[in-house]
C-alpha cells in the first residue's frame, strides 16, 4: 500500500522548473499590479508615492493575496501552471488545503518581511545614533542569517523537488496538481526534424559569409554570355573604344584599365578588386595584373564625341 501510495506520489509530482516558474508569475503580477497602480498619479506631484511606497506596496500585495492563495489555495502563478498548497502536515495522504493559520503567517512572512526590510532600511539609512548602529547591525544578522537559509533550502529544492521557499517549508506549504496530469507524450519526429533545420540554418549563417558572392557572380555571367549569344557589336566596340565601362556599362570615370583592352572606371575597378584579389575582367576573364589609369583614347574619344 506504501509503495503504490509513493509511486503515485511520484506520478503527479509537481516539476521543479513548475514552481520555479509560479514564483516569476507571482513577481511578474506584482510589478504589472505596481506599475498601474503608479500611473493613476502620473498628473501628480513627482515623488509624490515615494515616503509611502513600502507601505502601498505591501497593500497591494495584501488585497492580491486576499483573492488568490486566502481564498483559492493557490497564487496567481500557480493557478496559470494548474498548481496549488497543500497542507503537508496534515496525517492522511489525501489533499487537504492549507489551514488559516498556515496562510495568515505566509502572508507574515512574505508581505510583512518585505516591508519590514524596506522599512528598515529607509529607517536605518536617516539615523545615525548609536543604538540604531546597534540595531541595523542585529538586522543586518537575522537577515543574513534567512537569506543562508534560504540559498540551503534552494539547494534542497534541487535536490528533492520540494518547497521552493524557506517560508514553504517552515509553513509546511507543498505544491501539488490541482488535476491528475496525464502521462505526457513527447512526438521525437517533429523535435528531430526542428533540430536538423536549425542546424542546417547555423551551418549556413557560418558559410555565407565565406563565399565571394561577386566572384560567384561575375563567373556565372561568364558562363552565361555564350548561352545567350554574343553581346551587340555597338556594345563590344563602345567597350573595346573606352567609351563604356566594362562593370557598370557608364562613360567610364577616371577610365583605368587592367591589362585587356576593355576599360573600366576607377571606383568600379578599385572596388572589386579590394573586395575580390582575384578579380579578373567580367568580359574576357583576364586576371588583374594592376590597375592603371588610362590617359589616352578615352579623352580623345570624349572630346570627339562633343
Amino acid at each position: 500500500m506504501a509503495s503504490r501510495e509513493e509511486t503515485q506520489e511520484s506520478t503527479h509530482r509537481v516539476l521543479r522548473i513548475s514552481q520555479l516558474d509560479a514564483l516569476e508569475l507571482n513577481k511578474a503580477l506584482e510589478q504589472l499590479v505596481w506599475s498601474q497602480f503608479t500611473q493613476c498619479f502620473h498628473g501628480f506631484k513627482p515623488g509624490l508615492l515615494a515616503s509611502f511606497e513600502p507601505e502601498l506596496k505591501a497593500f497591494l500585495c495584501l488585497f492580491l493575496w486576499r483573492f488568490t492563495l486566502y481564498s483559492k489555495n493557490a497564487t496567481v502563478g500557480q493557478s496559470v501552471l494548474n498548481i496549488q498548497y497543500k497542507n503537508d502536515f496534515s496525517p492522511t495522504m489525501r489533499y487537504q488545503p492549507p489551514s488559516q493559520s498556515q496562510k495568515l503567517w505566509f502572508a507574515i512572512c512574505m508581505i510583512g518581511g518585505r516591508w519590514l526590510e524596506e522599512r528598515c532600511y529607509d529607517l536605518f539609512r536617516n539615523r545615525h545614533l548609536a543604538s540604531f548602529g546597534k540595531v541595523k547591525q542585529c538586522v543586518n544578522i537575522a537577515v543574513g542569517l534567512w537569506k543562508l537559509g534560504e540559498l540551503l533550502n534552494f539547494l534542497v529544492f534541487l535536490q528533492r523537488g520540494k518547497f521552493a521557499t524557506l517560508t514553504e517549508r517552515l509553513l509546511g506549504l507543498r505544491s501539488v496538481f490541482c488535476r491528475p496530469q496525464p502521462a505526457r507524450e513527447v512526438g521525437f519526429e517533429y523535435l528531430n526534424r526542428e533540430l536538423l533545420w536549425h542546424g542546417f540554418a547555423e551551418f549556413l549563417i557560418f558559410l555565407l559569409p565565406l563565399v565571394n558572392v561577386q566572384k560567384l557572380k561575375a563567373r556565372l555571367s561568364s558562363w552565361c554570355i555564350p548561352l545567350t549569344g554574343a553581346p551587340d557589336g555597338g556594345d563590344s566596340a563602345a567597350a573595346a573604344s573606352g567609351r563604356q565601362c566594362a562593370l557598370c556599362g557608364e562613360w567610364p570615370t577616371m577610365p583605368h584599365a587592367i591589362g585587356c583592352q576593355h576599360v573600366f572606371c576607377y571606383y568600379c575597378v578599385k572596388s572589386s578588386f579590394l573586395f575580390d584579389m582575384y578579380f579578373t575582367c567580367p568580359k574576357c576573364g583576364t586576371e588583374v595584373q594592376g590597375v592603371q589609369p588610362l590617359k589616352s583614347g578615352c579623352e580623345m574619344s570624349e572630346a570627339n564625341a562633343l
